[in-house]
């Protein structure tokens, strides 16, 4: 190590020491708002708000799937209630016709769909920008009008799960919503240790360089299609699991319940609301807009529909006016917030 050189050791160590002092509070931070999650529906005995607390996080958990290739690799995907329907009809049509247990149906639909992303995302990645989140929508809606008229999958009927005594075998439980919660917890810590291990190996950095500048990041020595698809695949496993689960909650799918559009915004609102490229920006936007979701239903009926829609666009615009990092952002320290400001 030359003179020139041997300053700057002690600089990195104090740098590497903070960065893993970090990601350890991370951690820490998660395991109590985790276990705090998890104790909370013991206190919670309303049904109903027991359901609002469940369609919560699920959504958080999807919402933090989608940003592992929305938010961090900044690809923006408006068709992944393609991968949550294949996860949803993997899970019920192998239970259903082949009494395949629900757990190995969602692992089945999540690699189907992870597959299926690659094979899209081979000639979609070639495209760019809102290119790219249009091609999403239009094989979203393909995948949409196949499902509607396949015979073996239900055709627009759908398909009716069987009535079995409350189990985890078979992820039913007809008279307590209380198993539902803790596997949506469960679920959602997945999701996010998954991701908080991405955010910090190769690939995070990879995949956030790519979102800053893909040209850039491919003159620097990163991988950048290879990026792209890990970060989609990924992100299509995790969204088939939630669709699986969803699937064995409700206990009737059809291709409207499962595929339609609105699950695609659904899974990336939170996360634009809440923070987009963070670790809790889902959760925090999933908190916001699924009770406000389905409060507004309840107590409106039909007379409210499309005022959730509504309520997301204001949201939306709002926070992209006054905070465009998302809601999180807001509980940034203020010594962050002036860096941020600096020029």
């Amino acid at each position: 190590m030359t003179a020139a050189t041997t300053p700057l050791a002690p600089a990195l160590a104090r740098a590497e020491a903070s960065h893993a002092a970090r990601r350890r509070r991370k951690l820490i931070v998660a395991a109590l708002v985790f276990a705090g999650l998890a104790a909370l529906p013991y206190g919670l005995r309303d049904v109903y708000l027991q359901n609002v607390l469940i369609l919560t996080l699920m959504y958080a958990a999807l919402a933090q799937s989608w940003n592992i290739l929305g938010g961090y690799c900044g690809q923006v995907s408006l068709g992944h209630a393609l991968y949550f329907g294949a996860g949803a009809y993997a899970t019920t049509v192998l239970f259903v016709t082949y009494g395949v247990l629900p757990w190995f149906g969602m692992l089945a639909g999540g690699l189907l769909s992870a597959a299926v992303a690659l094979l899209l995302g081979y000639p979609c990645f070639r495209l760019a920008g809102h290119y790219f989140s249009i091609a999403t929508i239009v094989i979203a809606e393909i995948g949409l009008l196949l499902v509607h008229n396949w015979d073996f999958v239900g055709g627009a009927m759908g398909i009716q799960w069987p009535f079995n005594p409350d189990s985890w075998w078979t992820l039913q439980f007809a008279r307590d919503k209380v198993p539902y919660i803790h596997f949506a917890i469960a679920f959602l810590a997945l999701v996010w240790f998954v991701t908080w291990l991405i955010e910090g190996s190769r690939w995070g950095y990879w995949w956030r360089a790519v979102k800053d500048d893909a040209q850039a990041a491919e003159s620097l020595g990163v991988e950048v299609f290879r990026s792209k698809m890990a970060a989609a695949a990924v992100s299509a496993f995790f969204t088939a699991i939630g669709g699986g689960f969803y699937a064995a909650y409700v206990s009737y799918i059809d291709p409207e319940s499962v595929m339609s559009f609105r699950f695609s915004l659904l899974f990336a609102l939170p996360a634009v609301l809440g923070g987009i490229g963070t670790l809790w920006g889902p959760l925090v936007g999933a908190a916001i807009l699924i009770p406000l979701t389905e409060i507004s239903r309840s107590y409106l009926g039909g007379g409210g529909k499309g005022l959730d829609l509504m309520l997301y666009g204001i949201l939306v615009m709002v926070v992209a006016l006054a905070r465009p990092e998302g809601v999180l952002s807001l509980f940034r320290p203020r010594k962050a917030r002036a860096e941020e400001a600096t020029p």
